[in-house]
């Protein structure tokens, strides 16, 4: 299970992301990226950096720890921002945090060299998982201690905005053209054969397990989290043994 930390004190918001994500510390003593269920993007973003993020980390890639972080919204009371303050009142209870890599680089291809198939495996899993946000503008990706760290999966699995779809949706090929790490010869194939035994269904189970149930709740025609859960595990399942044959864009 995810780790369980009480958020201590609001700290600052941090301006990168469109949900206005903020540093918190915690009764831990750690510093978490905080990531709000009062946010506009709303539960679904939580979900997918929990089943991102821990597949990802299963699957040998660096990602933050994450963490379930309980906020009390009384701890917005005393910020000079009435959009925090909003946002810290609509947000109690539980929510997502992410270890702060402090004193981590943005990744930027003109600075830092990625092997082809470091750069395979990174593409092969955002197409799996449909990131629609790894481009050269916005790469989320994060150089610490001179190791290439990935961050910010919210923007992924689309196809669960809208679950009667989804299966039609999760076919549909993945565009690498404007990927961050298109410009490094990625190594797809590779990636594919080696990543993509692993994608089992004990493995998106235990992954989607990780899952608060309280952002499982109210899906209609998916009564229970764990009806939620295995809709999750059924579309990743299906698409890990072919989207490599379905990635457009590169070599």
């Amino acid at each position: 299970m995810l780790k369980e930390v009480i958020a201590t004190r609001y700290i600052t918001p941090l301006r990168e992301g469109g949900s206005l994500p903020g540093l918190v510390e915690a009764d831990d003593f750690g510093t978490y990226v905080l990531k709000f269920t009062g946010a506009g993007q709303g539960r679904k973003t939580l979900v997918a950096e929990v089943v991102c993020g821990e597949l990802a980390r299963r699957l040998g890639f660096r990602v933050p720890r994450l963490a379930t972080v309980e906020l009390d919204p009384v701890l917005g009371l005393g910020e000079p921002e009435q959009q925090v303050q909003e946002l810290l009142r609509s947000s109690g209870g539980t929510n997502l945090g992410m270890d702060f890599l402090s004193g981590a680089l943005g990744f930027d291809p003109l600075a830092f060299t990625v092997s082809p198939e470091e750069a395979g495996r990174i593409v092969w899993f955002d197409a799996l998982v449909n990131n629609v946000d790894r481009s050269w503008r916005n790469p989320n990706l994060l150089m610490w201690h001179g190791e290439l760290w990935l961050i910010d999966h919210g923007a992924t699995m689309i196809w669960h905005h809208n679950w009667p779809g989804a299966a039609a949706f999760a076919a549909r090929p993945y565009d690498a053209s404007d990927h961050a790490l298109h410009s490094f010869a990625p190594d797809v194939a590779a990636a594919a054969a080696a990543l993509a035994p692993l994608v089992t269904e004990e493995l998106l189970a235990e992954v989607t397990a990780e899952i608060p149930d309280a952002w499982l709740t109210g899906e209609p025609g998916l009564d229970t989290p764990d009806d939620l859960r295995r809709a999750y595990a059924h579309e990743l399942f299906a698409r890990a043994a072919v989207i490599h044959e379905r990635i457009e864009g590169v070599k």
